[in-house]
């Protein structure tokens, strides 16, 4: 009898790429079809209706009953004629993952059936709210949820083979209003960043009324056979190889970084990206990252809330083409050991209404300040809360990368690049002058910041928050996580920090300071009090682990201690201060992200103790079984059999190690299952569950490499990372 590994080596070894086509050669011809955008605003709505709709988008203005109508008419109209015969709203609860529940247009009447879209079906809906994570804010019993519509993301078409569905971005929150998804507190966020920069902007240019944060998401991901994925449990239920030995051949003959794009993989790249790009989401880079098999996509930057949308779409959109393609996603941070994992890099900046970058230096002194105000406050924001964005981007499966000299320490620290650090030095250390020159303009003695700074420092992938030009990048974001939860964060904690700044400034210009040497002056005070957090150098090195003790920054490495930032008093001021969460959702979230912690290594403890218990034990004796008939059979005929003695031998040192400690795993699995406090379960099943891991997998790992390779179960990770 086959085993499973040798059918789904014969399955990948015999794949075939499905012919793919792109709807035109020019993408411009395709791009958004399948999104209810100002083009179709236009076509399907009446002109004050699209008006009132378009303000709604870039002002938050709220629509009344007759004109959501009238908006769901159009909507209905444009998605029917495109071939969609159901609607959903589509939101993001805190599973991780997004949801949708499908309605169909169709509603029986007297001589028949009619197809109907009411506005209320568009503005609000009642999904159950009992049955997702929710952190004791509902009960079981209590079922009621609410989605509502959320205009500034638009409509779009989902495809597939058994039809198409109108899909309508939404928040969830309780019947009682807390918020149960990731995008409300994200809107929350966004619209208190949006008027504190706005304030800001006032001082330099009374032409700004909005300020838009920017995005552009970088995704990492990896690809494995879908016949090998599907032989591999550990795989196929956690996301990760629980199991495996390095293969000879990894990444350290570093060929795979920006090389050829294997012909398989890019036609499934152009079938994800032209499925993407109907959905209006701007892929413009498609590259091989720097392990075997694992590769990057990247969209053009947009508003934050639009690009965190099109990102969840993109990831359920990848693992939906891939599966026409028999491949499979993986999104873990760390899907195999001994080579890089992934993340999602989050390339933020704060773009105006009248279009100018806040982190794009200027031509003049003026622009300069303007630029030097935002760009420190975000410096002086990430120093006051950098424990805080460091919860934000905590999860079981990004502990395993963060650190692991492979992406940024978990110690949150910004790089600037020298030419920064050495203009903030100099403002740091030089006096504010306060001469008048012939124009009766201030001279400030800013240091001249030259127009190359568009791009002019090297990279450093060690630091978490880098500058990077026009924009900084926060390095750290898993690959599999929704950015939602570390920019809510990020934008919050720069929304309070403009805000007392503006309070700082307003304060001395009471006194007496013209305004140009208030916000010097207060942009110098806060240079000196964010110093600590900037780094140059190595964040992977030992020394900078000394370093940042030394300064008193925190390095906190697993989830549930970093957590704790998030019900600090500190943070509880913010999000009050902001209106981004209340208590109560703060509290559930931590539960939340405990209970998901704390499950997800119970779920990875079960699989190992699964797998190898049926799987692997029983495949190493079948091998020690054949060995010892072969000793017998040596003895037998008076051949020396010492090889396949000291082979029996190191079989049942290996053998009688894992099952012993899959056993006392199991047994400590129990006790922590009778904690009943989530942060002392959570923390018991990192410490002390979770540490049976190594053990158990080296020696797993050591059976791999002495059982005869026809015989092991499961694929190895030569055949999972090389077979294309």
């Amino acid at each position: 009898m086959k085993s499973l590994r040798t059918i789904a080596l014969k399955e990948a070894q015999n794949r075939i790429s499905p012919e793919v086509k792109s709807p035109s050669a020019k993408i411009s011809d395709f791009y958004g079809a399948n999104v209810f955008d100002k083009k179709k605003m236009r076509d399907f709505l009446s002109k004050d209706v699209y008006e009132k709709l378009i303000s709604s988008i870039n002002q938050g203005e709220l629509i009344n009953s007759d004109d959501a109508n009238q908006i769901a008419t159009a909507m209905k109209a444009w998605a029917m004629s495109a071939g969609a015969t159901h609607y959903t709203h589509w939101f993001q609860p805190l599973t991780g993952t997004t949801a949708e529940k499908h309605d169909s247009f169709f509603e029986p009447s007297g001589d028949g059936a009619i197809e109907k879209f009411a506005g209320s079906a568009l503005v609000q809906q009642e999904p159950d709210a009992s049955s997702f994570p929710n952190g004791g804010i509902r009960n079981t019993f209590e079922a009621r949820g609410y989605t509502a519509w959320d205009p500034s993301s638009p409509a779009f078409i989902m495809e597939s083979k058994a039809g198409k569905t109108l899909c309508i971005p939404t928040v969830f929150v309780s019947y009682t209003g807390e918020a149960l998804d990731y995008k409300a507190p994200l809107l929350k966020a966004l619209a208190a960043l949006d008027k504190a920069a706005v304030d800001v902007c006032q001082y330099f240019d009374k032409s700004i009324t909005k300020v838009n944060a920017s995005l552009g998401i970088e995704q990492e991901y990896f690809l494995v056979d879908e016949s090998l994925f599907n032989a591999r449990p550990d795989l196929l239920l956690t996301g990760r190889a629980l199991f495996g030995h390095m293969s000879a051949k990894g990444q350290q003959l570093e060929d795979h970084y920006f090389g050829s794009i294997p012909e398989r993989v890019f036609t499934y790249m152009v079938d994800f990206e032209n499925e993407a790009l109907k959905l209006g989401i701007p892929l413009k880079t498609r590259h091989n990252e720097v392990a075997p098999s694992q590769f990057e996509c990247a969209p053009i930057y947009e508003e934050i809330n639009l690009a965190i949308d099109h990102n969840q779409l993109l990831m359920d959109l990848m693992e939906k083409v891939a599966r026409r393609h028999h491949f499979r996603v993986l999104l873990h941070e760390k899907p195999y050991a001994g080579i890089n994992g992934s993340g999602k890099h989050n390339n933020w900046s704060l773009i105006t209404d009248t279009g100018k970058n806040l982190l794009a230096p200027g031509k003049t002194p003026k622009n300069n300040l303007m630029f030097l105000a935002f760009f420190v406050n975000t410096i002086k924001a990430v120093s006051e809360h950098a424990d805080l964005l460091r919860a934000s981007i905590a999860s079981v499966s990004n502990d395993h990368r963060l650190g692991a000299n492979e992406a940024p320490p978990a110690i949150i620290s910004i790089f600037l690049g020298s030419q920064l650090n050495d203009v903030l030095d100099e403002i740091e250390h030089s006096r504010i002058s306060k001469k008048i020159k012939e124009d009766n303009a201030l001279w400030l003695g800013i240091p001249k910041i030259p127009q190359i700074l568009l791009d002019n420092t090297d990279r450093n992938r060690t630091s978490p928050f880098a500058f990077t030009g026009n924009k900084f990048e926060l390095r750290a974001v898993g690959s599999s996580a929704n950015s939602s939860a570390p920019m809510t964060i990020l934008n919050a904690i720069m929304a309070e920090q403009l805000v007392k700044f503006k309070a700082e400034v307003d304060k001395l210009i009471k006194k007496g300071d013209k305004k140009d040497i208030a916000l010097l002056t207060v942009i110098k005070k806060y240079i000196k009090e964010s110093k600590n957090i900037r780094f140059e150098g190595n964040g992977y090195s030992q020394e900078w682990e000394d370093e940042a003790a030394a300064r008193g920054l925190s390095n906190i490495k697993t989830t549930p201690k970093a957590l704790d930032a998030y019900l600090t008093e500190k943070s509880a001021e913010l999000f009050a201060t902001t209106g981004i969460y209340s208590a109560r959702e703060i509290h559930a979230r931590h539960e939340i992200m405990l209970e998901n912690f704390y499950k997800k290594l119970q779920i990875e403890a079960r699989v190992m103790g699964e797998v190898a218990n049926t799987a692997i034990i029983p495949a190493a004796i079948a091998y020690q079984n054949s060995l010892i008939e072969n000793v017998q059979g040596l003895k037998a005929i008076g051949v020396d059999s010492r090889v396949s003695i000291d082979i029996v031998k190191k079989l049942s040192e290996h053998l009688e190690i894992v099952k012993t400690n899959i056993d006392a795993m199991l047994e400590e699995r129990k006790v922590t299952n009778k904690i009943e406090d989530t942060r002392e379960k959570a923390i018991a099943y990192d410490e002390k569950v979770k540490s049976y891991f190594e053990i158990i997998r080296y020696h797993a790992d050591k059976l791999e490499q002495i059982v005869d390779d026809s015989v092991w179960p499961l694929p190895k990770f030569r055949e999972l990372l090389f077979m294309k």
